[in-house]
C-alpha cells in the first residue's frame, strides 16, 4: 500500500488551533503522512496573536529542499507566509520540484484581528504563488483584499473568484463564513467554467478558531489521495462542519475546533447503519 504524503508550509499556533498544528492534525485524521516546513512561530491562544517570530527564506527554502529531495508529497498547501520573500522563496521551490497539487489558503488575519500577512506580501502573493495554485480557499475578507472589491452577495462572490480566476489559480473557492446569513452557510467553488455551492447549517458559536487553516487541510489531504478538487470540497465541507459541531470549549476567546469530530461521526453513521 502506497503511503500518501502532504506538505504544510506555514506558521505554527502555540494554542494548537490553528497553523501548523491544526494541518497536521487534519491530515493524521484523514489518512495521510504530514510534513512540514516552518514559516514562523507565534505566541498565541484563544484570545489572540501575542507574537510573530518569522523565519528566515533560507531557513523556509531549506526545509522545502530537504521534504523534497528525499520524501516528495503528492499535495501540499500554504497556510501563513508573512513576508513577499518567502513567498518567492516558497513559488521557487514548488517549480523547480514541479508539484502541482497545490492549495492556497491565503492567511491574512488571526481571529483576533492581528495582522499575520504584511502588505508588500499581498503583491508576491498574486504575482508569484496564485500562478501555481491549483485551488485557493480565502474567506470573504481575503478575497476581498486580493480582488480589491466589495463582496456582499453570491454574485459578488462569483465575480471575485472570477478575478482570482484571471490570476491563474485553477480552482477558486471562496467560503461562506463571514457573510451575513444566520442560518446557512455557502461555500462557492469555481473551475473556470462553473460555479458549485456546498450549503451547510451555521452553527452559532465562537469557537472558530483554525477553520481556514483545517479546510484547506482537508482539501490537500483529499487531493494526496487522488480525489478531485470538487470531492476534496466537498469532504472539507463536511469535515469542518462536524469539528465545529461537536465543539472542544477550550479557552477564554475564539476556541479551537475539534478535529476527531469528523472520524467519531462517520463511525456514529456507521453503526446506525449496520
Amino acid at each position: 500500500m502506497k503511503v500518501r504524503k502532504a506538505l504544510t508550509i506555514a506558521g505554527s499556533d502555540s494554542g494548537g488551533g490553528a497553523g501548523i498544528q491544526a494541518d497536521l492534525k487534519t491530515f493524521q485524521e484523514l489518512g495521510v503522512f504530514g510534513m512540514s516546513a516552518l514559516t514562523a512561530v507565534t505566541a498565541q491562544n484563544t484570545l489572540g496573536v501575542h507574537g510573530v517570530y518569522p523565519m528566515t527564506a533560507a531557513a523556509v527554502e531549506a526545509q522545502i529542499e530537504a521534504i523534497g529531495q528525499d520524501m516528495g508529497t503528492d499535495a501540499l498547501k500554504t497556510g501563513m507566509l508573512f513576508s513577499g520573500e518567502i513567498i518567492q522563496s516558497v513559488a521557487k521551490k514548488i517549480e523547480e520540484f514541479g508539484w502541482k497539487k497545490v492549495v492556497i489558503d491565503p492567511v491574512m488575519v488571526a481571529k483576533g484581528g492581528a495582522s499575520l500577512l504584511r502588505e508588500e506580501a499581498i503583491r508576491a502573493m498574486k504575482e508569484f504563488l496564485l500562478p501555481l495554485a491549483m485551488v485557493i480557499t480565502p474567506n470573504i475578507p481575503e478575497a476581498e483584499v486580493l480582488t480589491n472589491m466589495l463582496i456582499q452577495s453570491i454574485d459578488d462572490r462569483k465575480r471575485a473568484a472570477k478575478k482570482l480566476y484571471e490570476l491563474g489559480v485553477k480552482n477558486v473557492v471562496i467560503k461562506g463564513g463571514h457573510s451575513d446569513n444566520e442560518e446557512t452557510l455557502i461555500d462557492l467553488l469555481y473551475d473556470g467554467r462553473d460555479f458549485l455551492y456546498f450549503t451547510s447549517r451555521r452553527i452559532p458559536t465562537k469557537n472558530t478558531h483554525g477553520t481556514g487553516c483545517t479546510f484547506a487541510a482537508a482539501v490537500t489531504a483529499e487531493l494526496a489521495k487522488g480525489q478531485g478538487v470538487k470531492e476534496a470540497v466537498e469532504l472539507a465541507v463536511n469535515y469542518v462542519h462536524a469539528a465545529i459541531e461537536m465543539d472542544l470549549q477550550i479557552g477564554k476567546g475564539h476556541g479551537p475546533t475539534n478535529h476527531w469530530a469528523f472520524k467519531r461521526k462517520e463511525a456514529a453513521a456507521d453503526a446506525i447503519y449496520k
